[in-house]
């Protein structure tokens, strides 16, 4: 049975507005940041006969086997898989919260690939998302039971734990959540024994058990403050896995996201790498769009970890030498655009209010174009950081109108435009990335639009969170992203949305707080 909706039971006002509400008590959050007194709640009695119905059917399921036959395994995952395979079919889409005779396994895990892979888009050129993960999973399923304790049971138990915590969050439901954070641990235990043979940790089922592991934690909310526990395995596997990983499809693909994941780290979160993967910068093809942007990520993380390493304060020719890199990668990063076809470009339309919208061909264009902007805010921080540095050396040099110094420093007007210019950016693709608009501009309905999927809003968090830190976000621009992250991470049940929504009005309210990011030098 296909899962039609259940009843809002957020407050009156949020129901109008059409967005989730946080049902908080006595009234919610989403009022208070909109400026309305919150008109409360239905009675709880509409709505409470369902949830305990799902609790019900979940807690049967608990007090049953937790490990099924291996047998029974394989057949239902292959009729849980046949079900996923519909959905790259243009005119089937998902919203499986209930199969008949389906275990909660099967629902969460048809639900959660539904939701998190993603087919590739060849006639625009983008790679998919976790693509291969269905027919892995389901290869995985017909080895496991001959080899127990592979990277292949491992796998299972991954995708198992990340397909139930995303059923959770989505439906709400704790009884789900504690099957998930069994099944996690279980996979954790299988990644220990994979990692600890030479032959079983380089294998692909080992490298996407990683990855699952580390969706699960941003799914769950349960990273280690901000920063994700499985950093360190992705860097270490990355250099074990070495050049041939990158020989095909879907070894390339698992390393762009271990790639961002690890630069998200070192950029956004300030971290420093564990290991030295610089040498695949040789191997990334700067005339694709994507690799180009990992690499202009690489040399800004190349930059600020020579900035962590230098003696404070450092010698005027390092800083001199910092500023000239960084301006040949801002060089770099701004000839971007110009080097992407044109149906990868933005289009500049208008609201039925008349406020200008960025709109492009797809959802996944836009994350690529709002992850080039948090880029560049990045390294523009970054610049002003070095050139306060610079002009406190000149200072304390008794030199500061020395004519032969006046060309190194840095026009910081220049800097903070373009911060500001990519801010705005980001805001005005908002609309469309959410699915809230078409591609004129229009607003979409329920009916005909097409709702965001959690993979492409998970791609949307990171490149928000920055430019709601370091963006120079005006207070509307503020308040914009900031709901966004709240309606991610409620709406779609990605925790790590609230999280970082939490963090940064932290900051924002203690201004003297220490920042996440860049900090000087």
């Amino acid at each position: 049975m296909v899962y039609g909706g259940k009843p809002s039971t957020g407050c009156y006002l949020c129901r109008k507005r059409k967005i989730k509400c946080d049902e908080a008590r006595p009234g919610c959050r989403n009022c208070d940041i909109y400026g309305r007194p919150c008109p409360g709640y239905r009675p709880d009695a509409v709505f409470r006969n369902e949830t305990r119905k799902v609790e019900r059917l979940a807690k049967k399921d608990i007090s049953s086997s937790i490990s099924e036959s291996n047998s029974s395994s394989s057949s239902s995952s292959s009729q849980a898989l046949t079900v996923v395979d519909r959905q790259h079919q243009p005119s089937s889409t998902l919203s499986l919260h209930r199969i008949a005779d389906a275990t909660w396994e099967n629902r969460a895990l048809c639900y959660f690939f539904d939701q998190y892979t993603i087919a590739d888009n060849k006639d625009e050129g983008l790679s998919g998302h976790l693509e291969y993960l269905p027919p892995l999973y389901a290869r995985a399923a017909e080895v496991e039971s001959t080899a127990k304790g592979s990277p292949a049971a491992c796998l299972r138990s991954a995708v198992d734990a990340t397909a139930l915590m995303t059923l959770a969050n989505s439906s709400n439901s704790p009884p789900l959540m504690i099957k998930a954070r069994y099944k996690y641990g279980k996979a954790l235990r299988g990644l220990r024994e994979a990692l600890a043979s030479p032959d079983s940790a380089v294998k692909d089922e080992t490298f996407a058990s990683v990855m699952l592991l580390s969706l699960y934690e941003d799914i769950s909310g349960e990273r280690n403050g901000l920063f994700s526990s499985h950093t360190a395995g992705f860097e270490f596997l990355m250099k074990l896995r070495g050049e041939g990983q990158l020989d095909h499809r879907r070894g390339r693909d698992m390393f762009n996201f271990a790639y961002a994941h690890t630069y998200v780290e070192i950029l956004a979160l300030g971290d420093k790498p564990r290991h030295d993967i610089d040498w695949v910068m040789g191997l990334l093809d700067r005339n694709d769009p994507i690799e180009g942007l990992m690499l202009a990520a690489s040399r800004i993380s190349q930059l600020f970890v020579s900035m962590q390493k230098a003696p404070n304060p450092p010698e005027l020719a390092t800083v001199e030498q910092w500023i000239e890199t960084g301006r040949r990668s801002d060089d770099e990063l701004s000839q971007w655009p110009l080097q992407l076809p044109d149906r990868w470009l933005p289009l500049i339309v208008y609201s039925t209010a008349g406020e200008p919208l960025m709109v492009y061909k797809c959802i996944a264009n836009a994350i690529i174009w709002n992850y080039y902007r948090a880029a560049r805010v990045m390294l523009q921080q970054l610049l002003f950081s070095i050139n306060r540095t610079y002009l406190s050396i000149i200072k304390k040099s008794g030199k500061p109108d020395d004519p032969s110094q006046a060309g190194s420093a840095l026009d910081e007007t220049v800097l903070r435009a373009v911060v500001r210019e990519m801010t705005t950016d980001v805001c005005n693709s908002i609309p469309f990335s959410l699915s809230d608009v078409d591609e004129l501009g229009r607003p979409t309905s329920s009916l005909d639009g097409k709702p965001i999927r959690a993979a492409q809003a998970f791609g949307l968090i990171w490149p928000l969170w920055y430019i709601l830190s370091w963006g120079l976000p005006t207070e509307a621009q503020f308040n914009q992203i900031r709901e966004v992250l709240w309606r991610i991470g409620s709406t779609l049940g990605i925790k790590l949305a609230l999280i970082l929504a939490r963090e940064a009005e932290r900051m924002r309210s203690e201004p003297s707080a220490p920042a996440v990011g860049f900090s000087g030098c």
